[in-house]
This record gives C-alpha cells, structure tokens and sequence, in this order.
C-alpha cells in the first residue's frame, strides 16, 4: 500500500499506524460529543429551561426573543428541540469553514488541535447554567476546527488510486467514532442520573482534553499539512473538476433525507423513549441516555459483518456501488423509523425491545452511507480543495439537524405513530433518488 505519511513498519490492522491516532482521537471527541447530546434535550426539557432556571442564562431572553421571531412562539419542548437542532447543526456546518481555515491559514494539525481545546473548555462551560450559550458557541466552533480537518487526514495517508484502502480506513475510523459514541452515553447519562445534569458535561469535557493528549501522541506519525493557499500558486478548477464538485453536492444532498431519519434518535426519540417507553427491566431503571449508544455499538458490531457480506459480493460481481450502499443505508433507516410508528400503533407502552431494535438498524443504516460518503469525497474530491469539501460534507448533516430541530416541533401536535411514519417517508425519499441518480452522478465522478 503506498501511503503520504512515514508510517514506518508498524501498521494498524494493516493500516498505517497514523489512523490509530487519527481513530482515537475521534473516539474521544465523539466520546465527548455524544455524552454530551444524549443528555441535553433532557436537560433542557426537565431542568435548564424551566423556571427557576432559565432566567439565570445569560443572553437567553434576547437569544429566545430572536429564535420565536423567526420560527414562533414555542413550548418548552420545542424550544429544546429547537435549540439541539439548531446545535447539531451548527456542530455540523462549521466544519466547512474549519477547512477553509486550515487550507489558507492555520494547517490542519493545528487547526485540529485548536478545535479540541476550545471544545473541552465549552464542555466544561456546559456544567454552568449562566454559560449555556457560550459553551454551545465554543463546542460549535470547536468542532469546525476539528471535523472535517482530521477526516481530510485520514485520506491523506493514502494513494489518490487507493480507494479499497480509503473505504477500509474509514470504516475503522467509524469504530473509533463509534466506540466514543457507545461509551460516552453511558457514562455521561449514568453520571447525570446519579449526581445531576453538571456531573456528566464535566466529564464530557475532560475527556475531550484527553483526545487532544492522544492526537499530539500520534504528531510524528500525521501527515504533513499541504502548503497553506497563500504559500503555493492558486490553480483554477478545470471544467471536470467542477463537474465532480457538483456531483459530490449532489450525493451529499440526498443523505440529508436518511440524516433526519437517523439524528433524530438524540432528540425526540429520547422524549418518547421517557414518556412511552417501559424503561423497568429486571427491577433496573435503565437511563434513557443508554439508548444513544445502542446504535454507534451495532456500528461497530456489524463492520465485520459488512465487509464480510461486502467481499462475497465482490467476488460473485454483486457488490453495491457507493450510491447503492447509499440507498441502502436510507431504507434501513426507514425501516427503523417505521418500527417504532408500527409500535405506537400496537401499545401506548412500548416493550424496551424495540427502542434497542430501532436504534441496531440505524446503526447499520449508518455503516452503510456515511462511511462510503467520506471515502467518496475523500477519492474523488480536487486536491486543491479537499478539506474545504470534506468540511462541506458536513452541510448535509447541518441541514440534516437544523430540519430535525424543526420537524421536532411537530411532536406535541401529531400522533407518535404519526411523527416517526414522517421519519420514514422522509428518510426512502433518500434511497429512491440515490438510485434514480446513480447512472448520471456516476458518470460526473467517473467511477466504475
């Protein structure tokens, strides 16, 4: 395998040993991050925004008056929906911007390294209510800083004509996002429900401090920052290049369908696991937080699986192609949605089972079209412009979350069945267009 790092000899399940510092400084920024989102609608809902509370956030009336001018007045619940969608989405548009940055500026090694401190200083900020805001402004821009830069990293230690080995880097690079994601629900919403809301953001931010002692670990092993734009000459795009821009737009497009089918399992999906799901299992209360790591776990679990399954059909000439993996991962995360709308139909109190099934198949919806999204961007983006659209990437999940966050406010006005039968139109909306645009979109990206 050729590679554009100095990886030595060692390898990473024989993968070059800077993706182990790559994995694992994901694995803790996630570990970070979804600690965090599994316990703040909850939070926000049950405790922050309530009275008694709320008037101690600083800048929170204006920052009300602001989002009711635009979307309405708003109940309690749908402010908190509001808020997270408006967060995650934001977690998930700066990231474009965070590449602009480190292609003209900072570098990406730095750039990463700025983002995870500022996103440990706002996780910290997060066990104050006065500092709310701040501390989502922090995590925000943080997060800019260090998305789409270390995944851009990820493909750099491969060969432009390396595409098997970019899919199988960022596979594993999902088990360590995966990994963090399992982890941090679970500790964090365990915290949370023995000692209070503070104690699982304080610990979400320590342990994003630790990302950034694991990333510098790795330092010697990255590879190197490309020339920042004001130190090489600027290069145009050529008319393919541009086509292949408009292509990847495209693709990234249709996820944002199977993105609001899956995000929204850390927002309302945890209100209705509270309200109509029995949570007593063998005299056990068990955290709704719990429930956001069952599906970065089946992420994990079924890699293996995958890429068994992925093999078998390779070899017999059956192999989905990146758009029909898309495809497929979107009618899995319809099938999920739809699980729990047959649910609601069935019994007004839902068994534990079927939350724990939903969330298995959203982590395999997951496996099939984010991975092979970023290993496609990764492949066929412009050299001269790779982090910008590994960071653009990430636009889809902003628009993704900030439909999720809206959507959100429907919940108190539907019938439950009625909401997540929503979810699942919306999310086979995404697998029908993958697949009527395959030909044309395959033929701008020019892959076999």
């Amino acid at each position: 395998m050729t590679t554009n790092a100095t990886t030595g000899s060692k390898t990473f399940f024989g993968e070059p040993r800077a993706l182990a510092f790559l994995s694992f400084t994901e694995a803790w920024e996630r570990f970070s991050y979804y600690g965090m989102t599994s316990i703040l609608v909850l939070y926000m809902s049950q405790a922050l925004l309530l009275p008694g509370h709320v008037e101690g956030i600083v800048g929170f009336t204006a920052f009300r008056a602001g989002l009711e001018s635009v979307f309405g007045p708003m109940t309690t619940l749908g402010l908190a929906s509001q808020i997270m969608g408006l967060y995650t989405g934001f977690v998930y548009f700066t990231p474009v911007l965070g590449g602009w940055v480190a292609d003209r500026w900072l570098g990406r090694r730095l750039a990463v390294m700025i983002g995870a401190m500022m996103m440990s200083v706002g996780q910290w900020a997060m066990a104050f209510d006065a500092s709310f805001l701040m501390a989502l402004l922090l995590l925000v821009a943080g997060c800019g800083l260090l998305k789409g830069n270390i995944s851009t990293q990820v493909g750099e230690l491969y060969a432009e004509t390396d595409g098997e080995g970019r899919t199988r880097a960022f596979a594993i690079f999902s088990i360590g996002i995966n990994v963090g994601a399992v982890v941090g629900p679970l500790l964090c919403g365990l915290l949370a429900q023995l000692y209070g809301w503070h104690a699982g953001f304080a610990l979400a931010g320590t342990l994003m401090l630790i990302g950034l002692f694991t990333y510098i670990a790795g330092f010697r092993y990255l590879p190197k920052d490309r020339p920042r734009a004001g130190q090489r000459e600027k290069t145009s795009l050529t008319a393919r290049e541009w086509r292949v821009v408009g292509a990847l737009a495209v693709v990234a497009a249709i996820t944002i369908f199977q993105s609001v089918g899956y995000y929204q399992n850390t927002n309302l999906a945890l209100v209705w696991i509270d309200r109509s799901v029995d949570l007593n299992f063998l005299g056990f209360h068990v955290p709704v937080a719990w429930f956001n790591s069952i599906d970065p776990l089946s992420s994990i679990v079924f890699v293996p699986v995958l890429f068994a399954l992925w093999r078998f059909q390779a070899a017999r000439g059956s192999e989905p192609d990146d758009l029909g993996k898309i495809a497929t991962g979107a009618w899995v995360t319809a099938a999920a949605n739809a699980l729990l709308a047959v649910s609601c139909l069935l019994s007004a109190r839902t068994p534990v089972l079927v939350p724990v099934i939903y969330d298995i198949l959203l982590g395999i919806g997951f496996l099939y079209y984010w991975p092979t999204l970023l290993a496609l961007v990764s492949r066929a983006a412009p050299a001269s412009i790779k982090a910008t659209l590994m960071g653009a990437v990430f636009l889809s999940l902003f628009t993704g979350n900030f439909i999720i966050g809206w959507i959100g406010g429907f919940y108190e006005h539907m019938t439950p069945a009625g909401f997540w039968s929503m979810h699942a139109g919306i999310a086979a909306v995404g697998g029908v267009l993958a697949i009527a645009l395959s030909r044309p979109l395959k033929r701008m990206l020019a892959v076999d």
